[in-house]
């Protein structure tokens, strides 16, 4: 395990780590908040090479589908996930040439069925969630998928304030944004802490 502070030193350690396949996928795995979709970005823009990012959002269960099972209020937790559609496509993006892959449109809070596409010619993906090291059935069947794996590491109470803000954002009272992190985004964060497996990276930005 490395522990990394920088984004040039990380797009290093992701270029050096060999290719098995068509195309290398890299696990971007960290809590609700931590950063995951800002640095994916960032690494993708810095590759010499053609690279994507797939986001797990896109696996989000429908709200009718968590209401009628009275897990609406916990989506974003594990099981409001379709874990084994996702694990089904991170085997796929190993070796087909294109790839298509539902994502999440926060608008209308539902993901949209073949609205991203991985091109014949992407030779990097970064598949970016919360849960990718999960220590759980079926989720660590993922990890012999990953040809290297980074953890986002940020500080709880960093966390909080971040998700605090997200739901002020979204036009709640500072209290009801406090509630409303406090009933489920800090639950779910302090799973993919707790219980995440070790990582090839550790990225720990200067805050």
């Amino acid at each position: 395990m490395t522990l990394v502070t920088n984004v040039e030193a990380l797009v290093d350690l992701i270029e050096a780590t060999p290719r098995e396949h068509h195309r290398k996928i890299i696990a971007l795995a960290g809590p609700p908040a931590s950063g995951k979709s800002t640095l994916a970005e960032r690494l993708v823009e810095k590759f010499n090479t053609g690279a994507q990012v797939v986001p797990m959002d896109g696996f989000h269960l429908s709200n009718e589908i968590l209401a009628s099972r009275g897990h609406l209020a916990r989506k974003g937790a594990p099981h409001t996930f379709d874990a084994d559609g996702f694990i089904s496509l991170v085997s796929r993006l190993r070796n087909e040439p294109e790839v298509y892959y539902p994502v999440f449109d926060r608008s209308i809070e539902t993901a949209i069925a073949g609205a991203g596409f991985v091109s014949k010619s992407c030779d990097t993906v970064i598949v970016e969630g919360n849960y990718l090291l999960r220590d759980c059935a079926p989720w660590r069947d993922l990890v012999p998928l990953w040809d290297a794996s980074v953890f986002l590491d940020i500080p709880t109470n960093i966390l909080e304030k971040r998700l605090i803000q997200r739901w002020i954002d979204h036009g709640f009272s500072p209290k009801q944004a406090q509630t409303r992190a406090e009933q489920n985004d800090l639950p779910n964060a302090r799973q993919v802490q707790e219980q995440s497996l070790e990582s090839s990276h550790i990225f720990r930005p200067v805050i």
